[in-house]
C-alpha cells in the first residue's frame, strides 16, 4: 500500500518493511515545512504499526542528490523554525523518539541536513556516487540538527572536524572505509540492498531486537555500569514474551520462528 502526502511517500511491504521517500524533486528534496509536518506524521504512524518492523528511508530521483538539507528559501524567508517540529526536530525526523531501525538508502549527495538525516537514521546504503557532506559553514550557518556531534561518533575526530570546518564532502568510498556506512554499491542496486538488508532484520525476534538497538545507540553515551543495567532490564523484558519460548522451541524443532512480536 502506497500513502502519498504530496511532499513524502510512505510504502508497507511484504516482510514487514515499510519505505519512505521524500519527495521533492525540483527541490532536490530540501526540506520544507510541509516535509517536516509529514514526515513525523509519518514517523509515528510507524512507531504505532505493530506489523512494521524495520523502515527504508530514501529520496526521490532528484538529479543525484538524496537531499540538499533545508530549503534556503524558507530559510531566507524567515521560516527556518518551521523546518523543526517539536518532538522531531530538524526534518520531523532527527531527534524524534524511534524503536524501530531506520535505513538510509541514500541514492546520490547527502549535504547539510540531508546529511544529519543520515545520521539520525541506524544503517546506512549509499550509491557508489554518493557524497556526505555539511556545508552550513558557508552560508554563515551551523549544522544544528546533530551534525556537528554525530559526525564525530561515526568517522574518527580529525576526519569529521576537517569536513564541519570546511565544508568539504566525503565520498561514499572514503565513507565506507573509515566505517560510517554498511553498504556502498553502484546507484541501481542501492535499494534493492537496503530492502535486502531491512529484510535480514525484519526474520529476527522483533522485540529482541528493539530492545539490542535501544541499549546498541547509547552504547558511547553511558558508562558500562549503566549499559549494564539496561542491558538486565531489556533481558527481563525479553524474557517475558512469547518470542522468548518461540526461539528455542523452533530450534529444536528445526523450523523457521514464527515470531509474534509479543
Amino acid at each position: 500500500m502506497t500513502q502519498q502526502t504530496g511532499v513524502v511517500t510512505l510504502e508497507r511491504l511484504p516482510e514487514h518493511v515499510a519505505r519512505v521517500t521524500l519527495n521533492r524533486p525540483p527541490a532536490r528534496n530540501a526540506v520544507n515545512a510541509a516535509l517536516a509536518q509529514a514526515l513525523q506524521a509519518i514517523v509515528d504512524e510507524l512507531e504505532a504499526d505493530a506489523q512494521v518492523r524495520a523502515v527504508v528511508l530514501t529520496g526521490a530521483d532528484a538529479g543525484g542528490v538524496f537531499c540538499a538539507g533545508a530549503d534556503l528559501k524558507e530559510v531566507a524567508a524567515g521560516g527556518a523554525d518551521a523546518l523543526f517540529t517539536e518532538r522531531g526536530g530538524f526534518a520531523g525526523f532527527v531527534d524524534a523518539p524511534r524503536s524501530k531501525p531506520w535505513i538510509a538508502a541514500v541514492n546520490g549527495k547527502a549535504l547539510a541536513g540531508g546529511c544529519e538525516i543520515v545520521l539520525a537514521c541506524d544503517l546506512v546504503v549509499a550509491s557508489d556516487d554518493a557524497a556526505f557532506g555539511l556545508p552550513e559553514v558557508t552560508r554563515g550557518l551551523i549544522a544544528a540538527a546533530g551534525g556537528l556531534y554525530r559526525l564525530p561518533r561515526v568517522l574518527p575526530r580529525p576526519v569529521a572536524l576537517e569536513l564541519i570546518l570546511t565544508a568539504d564532502t566525503l565520498s561514499a568510498a572514503d565513507a565506507l572505509r573509515l566505517g560510517w556506512l554498511n553498504r556502498v554499491v553502484p546507484a541501481a542496486r542501492v535499494m534493492d540492498e537496503a530492502l535486502a538488508l531491512a529484510r535480514r532484520i525484519t526474520r529476527n525476534a522483533p522485540v529482541a531486537v528493539r530492545e539490542s538497538m535501544q541499549i546498541a545507540r547509547q552504547a558511547a553515551d553511558l558508562d558500562e555500569a549503566q549499559l549494564r543495567t539496561l542491558s538486565l532490564q531489556a533481558r527481563k523484558r525479553v524474557q517475558a514474551t512469547d518470542d522468548y519460548r518461540e526461539g528455542p522451541r523452533a530450534f529444536i524443532e528445526k523450523r523457521p520462528p514464527r515470531w509474534s512480536g509479543r
